[in-house]
């Protein structure tokens, strides 16, 4: 497989995310898994090295997104989504069964990544878990 090249921003969002200890999580323009730092790892269950590569019209087969009450959530209804396709910021509190099997309730806010002159960069979602 080719390695993705990263547009400037993407390899600075990256570098700025992992030093931070709020869970993040970068897609790129076309929906592909570009980041996920150290805090998001917790939460996901598997370091970002080890995740594999995912779209974003993958990640709620690959997380078994579902409503608190465990109703599936389509990707079309993920805040992720809403960011990348609709150019549009979303949140939503929602649960996933982690890569490492474990149900974690979290909350997702994502935004759309918006470069110079417009271009678009992606997404970003930013998420904790949610104490039940």
């Amino acid at each position: 497989m080719r390695p993705i090249q990263l547009e400037v921003e993407h390899i600075l969002i990256r570098r700025w995310a992992s030093y931070l200890s709020m869970p993040l999580f970068v897609v790129g323009s076309a929906g592909s898994l570009l980041y996920y730092n150290d805090a998001a790892a917790t939460i996901l269950g598997r370091p970002f090295d080890a995740a594999g590569d995912m779209s974003v019209e993958q990640l709620n087969a690959v997380f078994s997104t579902a409503t608190e009450d465990g109703r599936p959530i389509a990707a079309k209804d993920l805040p992720i989504h809403a960011a990348l396709r609709l150019a549009t910021p979303g949140h939503k509190r929602f649960r996933i069964r982690a890569l490492d099997g474990v149900d974690r309730l979290i909350e997702v806010t994502a935004f759309p990544l918006v470069g110079q002159g417009g271009r678009n960069l992606g997404a970003l979602a930013v998420f904790w878990p949610v104490s039940e």
